[in-house]
């Protein structure tokens, strides 16, 4: 079982513009795997969040509870709300909207011939007309800085090309909250840079899993530690980087 370590928790902090609460969730698969154990968290508007823990932690299973992907669909023990909506089926559609979740392969997100129809696909299974589709993805791709791609083949582009094109399919859908799941692995060191200084631009509250630690200490103020399913150390990024006995506890380096 994990210890959970005495570090600052944010969880427990009051916050203008509540994005996203997590009470007392759990999730086992269905060879009776247990997954989740209690998670509780919760992230405020403009938070950037490391969400970081050794494999099995339990970091990708969450990251699929938050638009309904695994579990999640109103159990009645669990609390999980985004901007105050609970998580139900029937509140899916809106919740998926609001979460924004870019997969670690970018070739999970992009199917289409282009890149224009990528980014187009969110808003237009919206129902929004033709008009706001389009500027909804030329601001997408403003925003990641490929305007000049919007008729490119999106199977033709690099990995940190096609890591900025899927990030953009879900900004096109004007998401509360954007999460990512390591964002930078199998990129070189430019791309990397890339996405670092894209992801430092970007204002969308933000929770990404990954491994990258030196991603961590360089670009996100608060950090939530997973093992064994639950929450280990939630708080300042410096604070837990600067705790060797937590890092080597949870099969972490410090970068």
């Amino acid at each position: 079982m994990p210890v959970t370590h005495a570090i600052k928790n944010f969880q427990t902090f009051e916050c203008d513009g509540e994005v996203l609460t997590i009470k007392d969730l759990h999730f086992s698969y269905p060879d009776g795997r247990v997954a989740l154990d209690g998670i509780s968290l919760k992230l405020c508007n403009g938070d950037k969040v490391a969400l970081v823990g050794p494999n099995g932690a339990g970091k990708s299973t969450l990251i699929l509870h938050l638009n309904g992907i695994l579990g999640g669909r109103g159990d009645p023990s669990t609390t999980l709300k985004v901007n105050g909506m609970e998580l139900t089926r029937e509140n899916l559609p809106i919740i998926r909207a609001m979460v924004g979740l870019v997969f670690q392969n970018p070739d999970d997100q992009l199917f289409s011939p282009t890149v224009f129809e990528d980014v187009a696909f969110g808003p237009l299974h919206m129902g929004l007309p033709e008009d706001e589709v389009r500027a909804r993805v030329d601001v997408a791709l403003e925003a990641v800085r490929m305007s000049s791609y919007k008729d490119r083949l999106s199977h033709h582009l690099s990995a940190g090309e096609k890591k900025r094109i899927a990030i953009a399919t879900v900004l096109s859908m004007n998401p509360s909250i954007l999460i990512l799941d390591e964002p930078s692995a199998g990129l070189d060191p430019r791309a990397r840079r890339t996405l670092i200084n894209l992801l430092r631009e970007l204002p969308n509250t933000m929770l990404v899993s990954t491994h990258d630690m030196a991603l961590v200490k360089e670009l996100f103020p608060r950090t939530i530690v997973m093992d064994e399913g639950r929450v280990v150390a939630d708080g300042s990024t410096m604070e837990i980087l600067d705790n060797e006995k937590l890092l080597t506890a949870h099969g972490l380096e410090k970068p």
